[in-house]
């Protein structure tokens, strides 16, 4: 009775915390402003389904492709396991699932399998890391907290994978003895590797090893949870949603201004209707993540730091300051930032910083040509250009701040509607037979 309160106490409280954080960073997503991704609905399932659950785009890497489906295929299975713990925990009963005789044995085999691919699949990538240490690994946006985590992450669930497994080979001794309530169910293929540390234990040791492993497991998966908001492994849960709001238009396409293309029509047409002014004053880009909409700040909580959009760009292949992971790494750490001071003041007090200026510099983002490759190559569809070229935005069209290069190119625009400096009555001098 004593020990089904303390697991009744610790899963409220687990579940609690892991609400009031979640919470949080919904109110955090929900500080950027509207955007309409309720279209195609189908389209957005089908991407989903391909995209999010059938990884289609991790495999283009086929090593950490391969080993990463084998990592979330074989966590999210096992932890149907956490059912039966969970209610074995509230009730004080053991292996209750246990009456489905043939189809427990299959699932407890199973999930060993599972277990022992997640455990080889950890091992791969904490060597890719810190071993072999991939370029993409190596990039210094990465250094401190964001390492330290992919680390911490990757050695938690080596453990826990660890603890499943001699939870399983203590039990399967104990049935053997047919000690105390130990019944026989389950089927053990990899836990019984592990006999031969235990097998002359005695059986109090024993059910002290069992049971050990079975508090260590589900404190252990009640720990996880609450660590994922803080952590860049928070992509389990947000992947999904941010692969079903991706942009379906045409890569590379982009938003025009409703303010700007009228200008442009009343230029064309002078007795065009005028449009009503607005009621406050138009703002143009991004200087702040309160400038941003939700979709790039769910991508900023979604990145996962793979780098595979850092790998993938041009600009940053030739050594220039631009890091598409970086940009969303100082986006997501200018929200948290952001959240925490309404934490504080109850609402957005100015603190006199900035995404643009003091988090993402105004060389990393000319430095952007574009192309989109980031978008294309990122895992789960975040789109790092579409922050770049919102702030670009702000530059060009808040603060005049521009390269000279393309100063230059505005000025012949306005003045010869043309980026050349040729008068237009100069324009077909090239075709003329002198």
């Amino acid at each position: 009775m004593i020990s089904s309160i303390i697991f009744i106490i610790l899963l409220a409280l687990g579940f609690y915390f892991f609400y009031k954080n979640i919470s949080k960073i919904r109110r955090n997503v929900l500080l950027g402003k509207e955007v309409n991704r309720s279209d195609n609905s189908s389209e957005r399932w089908k991407l989903m389904a391909l995209v999010a659950i059938g990884q289609s785009k991790m495999v283009v890497r086929p090593v950490a492709g391969v080993m990463h489906i084998l990592l979330y295929v074989g966590f999210v299975i096992i932890n149907i396991e956490v059912i039966e713990i969970i209610i074995d925990g509230i009730f004080g009963t053991h292996r209750i699932l246990s009456f489905t005789g043939a189809l427990y044995n299959f699932l407890i085999a199973s999930f060993e399998w599972l277990a022992l691919g997640v455990i080889v699949g950890c091992v791969v990538f904490f060597v890719r890391r810190n071993i072999i240490k991939l370029n993409r690994f190596m990039n210094k946006e990465l250094d401190g907290w964001p390492r330290s985590d992919a680390n911490y992450i990757l050695i938690t669930e080596v453990l826990l994978m660890s603890a499943f497994l001699i939870m399983n080979c203590s039990d399967h001794l104990l049935q053997v003895r047919e000690y105390g309530h130990y019944i026989k169910a389950g089927s053990f293929p990899i836990s019984n590797l592990l006999s031969p540390l235990f097998v002359n234990m005695s059986s109090a040791s024993l059910v002290f090893v069992e049971r050990g492993a079975w508090w260590f497991h589900i404190i252990g998966i009640i720990a996880f949870l609450n660590y994922l908001p803080y952590s860049k492994h928070f992509h389990i849960l947000l992947a999904f949603p941010a692969v079903y709001f991706s942009n379906l238009k045409p890569k590379g396409e982009f938003n025009n201004l409703a303010s700007v293309t009228n200008e442009v029509k009343l230029m064309l047409d002078p007795n065009a209707a005028i449009p009503p002014a607005p009621e406050t004053p138009l703002k143009f880009g991004a200087k702040d993540v309160l400038d941003l909409n939700w979709k790039q700040l769910m991508d900023a909580y979604t990145c996962t730091e793979c780098g595979r959009c850092t790998s993938s760009c041009p600009a940053n292949q030739t050594g220039k300051l631009l890091s598409p992971r970086k940009i969303l790494m100082d986006t997501r750490d200018r929200l948290t930032k952001v959240g925490k001071n309404i934490d504080i003041n109850g609402t957005f007090v100015d603190d006199g910083k900035s995404l643009l200026g003091n988090y993402i510099s105004e060389e990393e983002l000319w430095a952007c040509n574009t192309c989109n490759a980031c978008t294309e190559a990122c895992p789960v569809n975040l789109d790092p250009l579409s922050v770049i070229m919102d702030l670009r935005q702000y530059l060009v069209m808040e603060q005049s701040n521009a390269p000279a290069a393309l100063n230059g190119m505005f000025t012949n625009i306005e003045n010869n509607g043309a980026p050349w400096q040729f008068s237009p009555a100069d324009r077909l001098n090239w075709a003329s037979e002198d």
